[in-house]
């Protein structure tokens, strides 16, 4: 960040003000940070929960890890990182979170009803068997 004399009351506030707008993510760091979303790897708190006109938010970005640290790519500066975005892709962001949590939750739940044993071990020897119609 620049440095600003502390004499100039009005551009220190126009700077702050800018820092409370947030900042724009261009389209492949966006997507990056998306992905990440969508695996719950990130949060986010509202820049300032004070003042109703900011509408940005800080978003910290987790690790990945496990299997999607094998698959996920992400740019090494946005690794562990602490970003301020605008209104705009923080809304985005938090839609993209809520899609990820909700079909993990689906993804759980027929887990959860899914029965192995009957996959594993039965097989109908053929066709006519398993309609229940026997040819000669």
């Amino acid at each position: 960040m620049k440095s600003i004399p502390i004499t100039d009351v009005s551009s220190l506030k126009n700077e702050l003000k800018k820092y409370k707008m947030g900042k724009k993510l261009e389209i492949p760091r966006f997507n990056q940070l998306a992905r990440m979303a969508y695996m719950g790897r990130l949060v986010m708190t509202p820049l300032d929960p004070e003042d109703p006109s900011c509408k940005s938010f800080l978003v910290h970005i987790q690790e990945t890890q496990g299997l999607a640290a094998h698959f996920i790519d992400l740019d090494e500066d946005l690794q562990d990182t602490i970003l301020i975005l605008d209104s705009e892709q923080s809304m985005a962001m938090a839609g993209i979170m809520q899609a990820g949590v909700e079909e993990r939750v689906l993804w759980h739940q027929a887990l959860n009803e899914r029965d192995f044993y009957f996959s594993a071990f039965y097989r109908p020897k053929d066709k006519e068997v398993q309609d229940g119609v026997a040819q000669s």
